[in-house]
């Protein structure tokens, strides 16, 4: 059975440990293996991710399949509107993709996002993710595409948003 608890400082390392169990099965198809190992010690480090979740700069959702982390997501008020919550990140293991874990991660996450009054949710994917038909499936229109100079590489994503 799956549940879903807030993450604290704590599961830092949990959420690192399931980014490099899931990102090289999901982006070896569409990104170079440098780019990938490139993103994963940029943005999930041990320490990144304990200090986002310490200073409050993205709230982590972690989903449990009775004791075993077997997803995450990363959301938080986008810094530019104050009217928008941007979904930084949202990944299941592959063995659970399909099985409800990233609605149920995204359900959760529009809750806690119209309890803050607020009712748009955007995100940044891939333009060859195939996540990308998961997100329309559950409501995102594509409002913008966009290359965005990361280190050394582009990502090339398709802004989507959903008015909830």
């Amino acid at each position: 059975m799956y549940t879903i608890k807030e993450a604290t400082v704590n599961d830092a390392e949990t959420i690192h440990q399931l980014a490099h169990k899931i990102w090289p099965p999901t982006y070896s198809p569409i990104l170079a293996n440098d780019q990938i190992e490139f993103m994963l010690a940029d943005r999930y480090a041990t320490e990144t991710l304990s200090n986002q979740i310490k200073k409050n700069e993205q709230i982590y959702l972690i989903v449990l399949d009775d004791e075993s982390p077997v997803a995450f997501a990363a959301f938080s008020p986008d810094n530019i509107n104050p009217d928008i919550y941007r979904l930084h990140k949202l990944y299941s293991l592959p063995a659970t993709q399909g099985k409800g874990v990233g609605k149920m991660l995204l359900n959760a996450i529009y809750e806690r996002v119209l309890a803050a009054g607020k009712n748009i949710l955007e995100l940044n994917v891939h333009r060859l993710n195939p996540a990308k038909g998961f997100y329309e499936k559950m409501g995102f229109k594509i409002v913008q595409v966009v290359d965005i100079p990361f280190g050394p590489y582009f990502l090339n994503d398709y802004i989507m948003q959903k008015e909830l």
